[in-house]
């Protein structure tokens, strides 16, 4: 594992915990040489989350739709920015470049990252792992709802059990690091000439 994806909010939310974890974070992806790709913004936990990993040294790469430039502020100080066309485009060229993601706690944007990139996994278009970063429990209604549709038939529990969920950022990537090391079930040249991503 090399390449951590990171989906998190343009605003940095309440309370200072989740800020803090997005610092935390940051601050280890480049402690253990691991590049960050994030969605490019210099606002809100995303900018903390990149300054944290650049003032400590590690390398962070920026992906951002154009229209998204001026909203989202685009980070002019990362190692690389990648501008592309489409808010589906970003989330291609994430997990293009990416070996595994988590997610911080964020919004409507964030979730719809994080939902599709699970969803890909469940279809078996990339068997790259998934966490959440479940700061002061943020994601615990998230998790129920998981857990309700798995019990009632929705979500299979193969599924469920492949999401990482802690609430520590280096137990986390650890995690992320252990899994990704499992050896693949998945025909990732069947599944991409069957199914246009």
């Amino acid at each position: 594992m090399k390449h951590v994806c990171v989906f998190c909010g343009s605003s940095s939310g309440q309370p200072e915990a989740y800020t803090n974890a997005a610092r935390a974070l940051g601050a280890h992806l480049a402690a253990t040489g691991l590049t960050l790709v994030y969605g490019g913004g210099k606002v809100g936990l995303m900018g903390t989350l990149a300054d944290a990993c650049l003032s400590s040294g590690g390398e962070v790469i920026g992906v951002i739709p154009e229209h998204l430039v001026s909203r989202e502020v685009a980070h002019q100080g990362v190692s690389k920015l990648i501008r592309v066309h489409s808010m589906h485009e970003r989330k291609r060229r994430m997990v293009d470049l990416s070996d595994s993601f988590l997610a911080l706690p964020g919004g409507i944007g964030t979730m719809d990252e994080f939902f599709e990139i699970f969803t890909w996994q469940q279809l078996g278009l990339h068997h790259k792992p998934i966490g959440i970063l479940n700061v002061e429990g943020f994601f615990d209604p998230l998790l129920q709802l998981f857990d309700r549709m798995t019990a009632t038939g929705f979500l299979k529990a193969k599924n469920r059990n492949q999401l990482h969920v802690e609430n520590d950022p280096a137990k986390l990537l650890e995690v992320l690091a252990a899994a990704s090391r499992l050896p693949s079930r998945i025909n990732l040249s069947a599944s991409k000439s069957s199914v246009e991503l």
